[in-house]
């Protein structure tokens, strides 16, 4: 796989960034670089070779309903790890009962931020069938992550690979009922056991399944436009799905929250980027009359690239282009647009509606964004929603959970309990 098949479209580095990428790519997972040396000493991560041990205290499944669901903290019975060493590669991979890691003090993680992780889900579809949603484009960002923060990069087929196995364990147990989701993370950590600040000589990968409270607003996320501080920055690191993005957002969010608001809509220098930690759409006439669905661009480096954002975007571009969709056909726009376009396009009377995109949120309508004290009113033309991102969201769930056929759904076959 050639290093552009890891690295996000239109999105590109800096020489600096690049050649450390290319070098990591090469070092660690020869395998994936176009005419590289597949000889390597190293050895891959490698799913073919995953050892099962299953547990022997399995675990209650909460009911419907159960408080320990909105903690985000119940985890299915099994998980997987894989160990990396400097100079030896990959251990073979593992399937074990869910249990705490043991870490040094001194791991990198806990100095130095060597973490990145993915967000998805396994969905339970209306047809009884286990799916998952592109995991592929999970499984290839979550390289393009690792050896953002110098973490050993992997074959994203073998991730894949072993999210499958696993959920084929733990799913017919843990998501029997049609229309329902568990939430999964793989995730990277630096767990050799020395301070320095340099490049981990261990890390280990894991995957686990946890139950997700619904974060569906009824009434619409109220956002908060920030105005003294930034998410990301061009040359940065927003592009890539790393913790350091997130804890230092947090603060920033508890206030937002605690002024009655959902999320903070981030703002860079007047400009739109994301709201909260999932991307951030307007749908609006602009000047000379178009219909525009427009988002933030991924070239600066700033903006994460959704696999939410990817499929919007797509099946926009495939299904609401050309009038047909039962809605006025909309141009796709991706570029840079300001808090001053979105407040002249409320007070023209051309904002149509807005909304927020990833796995957590899923799609959800914004209604109310406050900038400078100022409660900017957003329509939800549907009640609890616009009516473009409806029909897109209508689309996703129908893909999710199997009432269409679609390659993006990947059916899982799962163990016979």
């Amino acid at each position: 796989m050639a290093p552009s098949a890891i690295t996000p479209p239109v999105q590109q580095a800096d020489k600096l960034d690049s050649a450390a990428v290319a070098r990591k790519l090469a070092e660690t997972a020869p395998e994936l670089v176009k005419n590289g040396k597949t000889e390597s000493t190293l050895r891959p991560l490698d799913a073919s070779k995953l050892k099962f041990t299953r547990t022997s205290t399995p675990m209650t499944v909460p009911a419907p309903g159960d408080p320990i669901i909105a903690t985000a903290s119940q985890c299915t019975d099994h998980m997987i790890t894989a160990v990396w060493k400097s100079g030896e590669g990959w251990a073979d991979p593992e399937l074990k009962p869910y249990g705490n890691f043991s870490l040094p003090p001194t791991a990198s993680v806990l100095h130095y931020a060597t973490e990145c992780f993915e967000g998805m889900k396994m969905y339970r579809g209306y047809d009884g069938k286990l799916r998952l949603f592109r995991p592929d484009c999970n499984c290839r960002r979550m390289v393009m992550s690792s050896v953002r923060c110098s973490l050993p990069a992997f074959d994203p087929k073998e991730l894949e690979k072993l999210i499958i196995a696993m959920i084929a364990v733990d799913g017919p147990k843990w998501l029997p009922t049609p229309g329902t989701f568990l939430y999964l993370r793989p995730t990277m950590i630096g767990s050799a056991g020395a301070l320095g600040v340099a490049t981990p000589k261990e890390a280990t990968l894991f995957v686990i399944s946890t139950f997700m409270p619904p974060m569906d607003q009824k009434t619409g996320l109220k956002l908060l436009a920030s105005t003294n501080g930034v998410r990301a920055w061009p040359g940065g690191f927003g592009y890539a799905k790393l913790g350091a993005n997130y804890g230092p957002s947090l603060l920033a969010n508890g206030e937002a929250r605690e002024r009655g608001y959902d999320q903070v809509l981030w703002l860079l220098d007047g400009k739109v980027t994301e709201a909260g930690a999932s991307n951030f759409f307007v749908v609006w006439k602009s000047p000379e009359g178009k219909i525009e669905l427009v988002t933030a661009p991924l070239h600066d480096k700033i903006i994460l690239d959704g696999v939410t954002r990817r499929s919007i975007l797509q099946l926009a571009r495939e299904r609401l282009t050309d009038g047909k969709s039962g809605l006025d056909a909309i141009e796709i726009v991706e570029r840079n647009f300001t808090m001053e376009e979105v407040i002249a396009a409320v007070k023209e009377g051309r904002i149509i509606e807005a909304f927020a995109a990833g796995t957590a949120f899923f799609v959800s309508a914004v209604s109310i964004i406050n900038y400078k004290e100022q409660d900017l009113q957003i329509p939800m033309a549907r009640g609890e929603m616009g009516e473009y991102a409806s029909l897109i969201k209508s689309w996703l769930v129908n893909i999710m959970y199997g009432k269409e056929q679609h390659e993006w759904g990947v059916v899982v076959e799962e163990e016979q309990l």
